[in-house]
């Protein structure tokens, strides 16, 4: 039975309950009467809702893309025109939030509907099937319910699929991924002085110190190499499920760009000149906490780029400009499968869902990567939803909503069932209407030692607040993102904002620490 039909109270009821009496207490007067709660709509089932041809899914992932692309106005003018027309033509949801900066957990709370808090996937370590086999993972239902189900590329992390999800299951597809073909740059080891003006000790493992290498691609177009073969393959299984237009499928693609190292061949190198890219203004050497910023808001050592190291400003400018070719290849390729799905006549008939699994510090606050990150950069993250019919189609989404919410809405879709427990509200009423009442919150929670909540964030249509350690013992952060959109000022001890802390800070505790 689900949970619509139980009869119980459901954790999620709870919790959108609260965040409605928190969100209000938060909006100005005028706005409080319009902002009233959006119920999430029942999945329909039986005879009736199944009657109507079902819809394809083609759904497209990418690995540690920021919303850094053109039609989300990137301030690097990204050229993004694949992932551009996708949402020209669906409904781009600007303010979308991933529960986890990480990869792992993120991807299983999207493809299981449920929280980090709830897997307990916290880490890289484990995969949410093994953990929870009660559980049925989002493609695992498409195929229980008659479609044909297959993947090329990362969809789960690498290497803990389900593999009972898939039609065919190759373990070693993620493989193509390791597949790089071209000429390594490697940043000269510049010895940038440390915060405290001591010279780092020289690196006694290379590469296991510096992973901030650029690799431009052989070939025109990186033919061979990790995600041009993974379009190729997803194009390969279009053409499959064309021959049999009486089954529905569910594609799945990941990409796994721009995930480092930055990688594309040099023509998408040529898109982007270094010496006209600007740091942020909050760009530092090394990690660092800026004044009035709790000490747990930013790790001591990057995870991903200028590992052990620091960035110089023309280091740094030219691994940005690899992250940005990196996002432009990976547009490209997109760019051919759905431009092979319009050739085989599939797209009238197929929902195309464009998702990354989190974002990305690019020097903000000396921070290369993702992970510690409970800022805006490293947890909002690009969404597009193109269904075909959908009233919104062609217009953009300013609600905010959760790449958790992805689960119910591809039930609500295709006319199938939510399994039980599932959280989450369904996004089908904003697809009709971007600008429809809608008063939830995202919610994004960090795990330091991937086994106890590090701290938690929440993000409202005026507010980013985040505590660390329950209580916030280690400290918060608080920014109205409409005046300070790069969060250069902590305003959590503003006591002028005490009111709006005490809020948020009940939903954080809603979320993190339920009774």
């Amino acid at each position: 039975m689900s949970e619509e039909g139980s009869g119980k109270t459901s954790r999620r009821s709870f919790l959108g309950k609260a965040a409605g009496a928190a969100l209000a207490a938060t909006l100005p007067a005028s706005a409080q009467s319009t902002a009233k709660k959006t119920p999430a709509v029942a999945s329909k089932s039986g005879a009736a809702a199944r009657s109507k041809r079902p819809l394809n899914v083609l759904f497209f992932m990418s690995d540690d893309m920021r919303a850094e692309l053109a039609s989300y106005h990137s301030r690097f003018n990204v050229h993004s025109p694949n992932i551009d027309a996708l949402g020209a033509h669906g409904v781009r949801f600007d303010r979308n939030y991933c529960q986890f900066p990480l990869c792992n957990p993120s991807r299983s709370s999207l493809f299981t509907g449920h929280p980090p808090r709830e897997t307990g996937i916290l880490g890289n370590g484990e995969a949410v099937v093994k953990a929870h086999p009660e559980w049925i993972t989002l493609p695992h239902l498409f195929r229980q319910n008659g479609y044909t189900t297959l993947r090329s590329g990362k969809l789960f992390h690498a290497g803990l699929d389900d593999p009972q999800a898939w039609t065919v299951f190759d373990g070693d597809v993620e493989s193509m991924h390791a597949t790089q073909i071209g000429v390594k740059m490697e940043i000269p080891p510049a010895r940038i002085p440390m915060p405290n003006g001591t010279l780092p000790p020289l690196p006694t493992n290379a590469k296991a110190e510096h992973s901030d290498e650029i690799l431009v691609l052989e070939g025109v177009n990186g033919e061979g190499s990790g995600d041009y073969m993974v379009a190729d393959l997803a194009i390969k299984f279009l053409r499959q499920v064309a021959a049999d237009p009486s089954k529905p499928f569910f594609v799945g693609c990941g990409f796994s760009k721009p995930h480092s190292p930055p990688q594309a061949p040099q023509r998408f190198f040529d898109l982007y000149d270094p010496e006209k890219i600007q740091l942020p203004p909050d760009f530092a050497a090394w990690p660092t906490v800026p004044p009035g910023f709790p000490k747990a808001a930013i790790r001591p050592r990057n995870a991903d780029l200028f590992i052990g190291r620091g960035a110089s400003e023309s280091e740094a400018k030219q691994v940005i400009r690899a992250y940005l070719a990196s996002i432009s290849w990976a547009d490209w390729n997109l760019g051919r499968v759905v431009a092979e799905l319009e050739r085989l006549k599939l797209r009238d008939n197929t929902v195309i869902v464009f998702v990354a699994d989190h974002g990305y510090q690019l020097g903000e606050k000396g921070k290369w990567s993702k992970a510690g990150s409970l800022f805006e950069g490293s947890t909002r993250v690009p969404l597009i939803i193109d269904m075909p019919g959908a009233k919104g189609n062609g217009r953009s989404c300013t609600r905010i909503v959760q790449s958790i919410d992805i689960f119910r809405t591809m039930c609500e879709l295709a006319h199938l069932d939510v399994p039980a427990g599932v959280e989450g509200t369904s996004l089908v009423p904003l697809l009709h209407d971007p600008r429809a009442n809608w008063d939830q919150p995202g919610y994004s929670i960090w795990s330091e030692d991937g086994r106890t909540n590090h701290g938690t964030a929440v993000r409202t249509e005026q507010w980013r607040y985040a505590e660390y350690g329950k209580d916030s013992a280690n400290g918060a952060m608080l920014f109205d993102v409409h005046a300070d959109p790069m969060e250069l000022t902590n305003l959590a001890d503003d006591p002028k904002h005490k009111a709006v802390r005490e809020q948020l800070s009940k939903l954080v505790n809603a979320y993190s620490y339920p009774a």
